[in-house]
């Protein structure tokens, strides 16, 4: 199903559009670049969430690195008898 729309864009824009596609494939690249954006916002919003988690739990990360350091160590000697 397709709907109609009326756009409004910068001249700019609409020679740009013009050079990319012929005028009758106008509404496919649009669509598609619709759907490429928030694809891409998507992924940029999880790889935000994703830095600021790391951020706000790296202390209690560090600490728990630190505390498990010496079991490692120990697995590891252990290992390589």
């Amino acid at each position: 199903m397709h709907r109609r729309l009326n756009i409004t864009l910068p001249e700019e824009t609409v020679r740009l559009l013009d050079r990319a596609v012929p005028k009758g494939e106008r509404s496919r690249l649009i669509a598609k670049a619709i759907q490429y954006y928030v694809q891409e916002m998507g992924r940029s919003n999880v790889r935000k969430r994703l830095r600021e988690g790391a951020t706000h739990r790296s202390e209690r990360d560090r600490k728990l690195a630190e505390e498990w350091f010496a079991v490692d160590e120990e697995a590891w000697q252990g290992h390589a008898r």
